[in-house]
């Protein structure tokens, strides 16, 4: 055999094990970009962890907010058939825009945690005067909500959001002195300035300005 043979041959080999460590470096990309993929509750909890511990305040809140939001956008998708100023209108739109993503937020973080998410359509009354749950709206109030049109219902939408507000701005107060968990502190203080705001905004409108 000649040197050039074997030279040849050592080239042939080394281009093989080259061709194979590619190949299965290639597949080990594709199998953990597969992994990846399929996150779901897994990456939720990692991200709850990565994001520090949480106490009892911060479940109760979460647990208190979403259906407190879920009945402010029940109250808001009630404008769209039934106000008559524009002005109302855009704000209840902008109130959907803002507390939907945010139920979807507190319902991974309690789901992260292995606590009860709280069930669509509980009962309004049930939760008047309860702690932690302030300016929630009785059944009357919303029924009553259901039945005005035009003007009527600017005046009633405005006035029982402007308590519902408050009291989310109460119970957003709580979690900010209260709770651990970073990002719902966050989140409470994004509520607590953006319906002082839209308080304000909607004092304004029912003042006439």
């Amino acid at each position: 055999m000649t040197i050039r043979t074997l030279t040849r041959r050592a080239a042939l080999l080394a281009v093989t094990v080259t061709a194979s460590l590619a190949l299965a470096a290639c597949g080990g990309s594709d199998d953990g970009a597969a992994h990846a993929g399929h996150g779901g509750p897994a990456s939720a909890a990692a991200s709850a962890t990565a994001a520090g511990p949480h106490n009892a305040q911060d479940v109760s809140f979460a647990q208190g907010m979403i259906p407190h939001h879920r009945q402010a956008l029940e109250m808001a998708k009630l404008a769209d058939g039934r106000a008559s100023s524009a002005r109302v209108k855009d704000l209840a739109a902008r109130i959907e825009k803002a507390q939907d993503p945010e139920i979807r937020t507190m319902t991974g973080w309690l789901t992260a945690w292995g606590e009860q998410v709280p069930m669509a359509g509980m009962d309004h009354s049930g939760h008047t005067g309860t702690t932690g749950m302030a300016g929630m709206m009785s059944d009357d109030d919303m029924a009553a909500l259901k039945k005005a049109t035009g003007a009527d219902f600017d005046s009633r939408f405005l006035s029982l959001m402007v308590e519902h507000h408050r009291g989310a701005v109460e119970m957003a107060g709580t979690e900010k002195s209260r709770g651990a968990y970073g990002p719902a502190r966050t989140m409470a203080g994004d509520i607590v300035r953006a319906q002082n705001a839209e308080i304000q905004e909607m004092e304004r409108i029912l003042g006439g300005s």
